[in-house]
């Protein structure tokens, strides 16, 4: 109780010292010259935010950089021996880099092209279907990724052969006459890892299908007037007049889901724990650090990760600011 009252009282604190800094910073603006308020009172208002960014997410990465050349308590420097260590793990590179690369090249494609298969169709609906459609499509994106994994532990339970099999999988399996299977434990070609990867793409096929739906519904008629005129067919205005007009929300949606993946950690957790060959960065992450007490390790992982990001998201900034939606 006194944890959550101190929380409280942090969190107020927080807020009302916040609205104290603006009221100061708006004073001070007000008492300067109109020539220097006009330049200076927007960079004033900006401070606050900037001074958060720098302590909650600049200075954490750099401090985050520097522990991933120090040793597992941060106390002495090892240079790059924290990188070369994992590198050098069969595990590591074989299974935890196999399948968060797996996770890359799947779920963004699936994801994408399920939303806007959904979108497209939807919009053909009358519009109580259409909303009826999308709504039971998108409701998954209101749940945790958490709640999503313990709902698809239900959908993967097994039971021993003879017994009566609670999870839905095994039981449409078993009714077909095949003996129950502990999916997730099956590494034969990646499938437990596929079948992780199904939760992922139901709770964002949701996300996807929205704003692709709204890029669909954005294509003006007499385009597609035009090319019904010339003779095209449903295939052919489809790949060659909707998708060209749409592909600047294409490549944002699949960036997005693509930047999420590579961070991908609550459902390989919940359901497997990254046990069974299905570890990914995020939970080798964990492991590293909380049970294995290797901070450096732990941080040289997260180093390897913002690594991989940043090009994807430099990419993603410059699309959008030649979509015209940033200076």
């Amino acid at each position: 109780m006194i944890r959550v009252i101190n929380a409280m009282l942090a969190i107020i604190s927080g807020v009302g010292g916040a609205l104290v800094l603006f009221w100061l910073l708006n004073q001070l603006a007000e008492r300067l010259p109109s020539k220097w308020e006009d330049r200076l009172k927007p960079y004033l208002y900006l401070l606050p935010a900037l001074a958060v960014i720098a302590s909650f997410l600049l200075y954490p990465a750099v401090q985050t950089i520097v522990y991933s050349f120090a040793n597992e308590t941060s106390t002495q420097w090892v240079g790059f021996e924290n990188y070369t260590d994992l590198l050098a793990q069969k595990e590591f590179v074989q299974v935890t880099l196999v399948n968060t690369l797996l996770w890359i090249a799947v779920v963004p494609a699936v994801v994408v092209a399920l939303g806007l298969m959904v979108a497209v169709l939807a919009d053909r609906l009358n519009p109580g279907g259409e909303k009826l459609s999308k709504t039971i499509i998108f409701l998954p994106m209101a749940i945790s990724g958490v709640a999503s994994a313990a709902i698809w532990r239900f959908v993967y339970e097994v039971r021993p052969a003879g017994e009566p099999q609670i999870g839905l999988q095994n039981t449409v399996w078993t009714a077909l006459g095949f003996e129950p299977v502990a999916w997730l434990q099956v590494d034969t070609a990646k499938l437990n890892t596929f079948m992780l990867m199904i939760i992922l793409v139901w709770a964002q096929a949701g996300f996807a299908m929205v704003l692709l739906s709204a890029a669909v519904k954005g294509v003006p008629d007499e385009t597609l007037e035009a090319a019904l005129v010339d003779g095209a067919n449903e295939r052919q205005i489809f790949f060659r007049v909707i998708v060209p007009q749409i592909w600047g929300t294409i490549v944002m949606v699949f960036i997005t889901v693509l930047i999420g993946v590579m961070k991908i950690f609550d459902v390989v957790y919940v359901m497997t724990g990254g046990n069974f060959n299905t570890d990914v960065i995020a939970v080798r992450f964990i492991t590293e650090l909380i049970t294995g007490g290797d901070a450096g390790r732990a941080a040289a992982i997260v180093v390897m990760l913002m690594i991989a990001i940043l090009p994807i998201m430099v990419y993603q900034v410059r699309h959008y600011r030649a979509q015209g939606g940033m200076p």
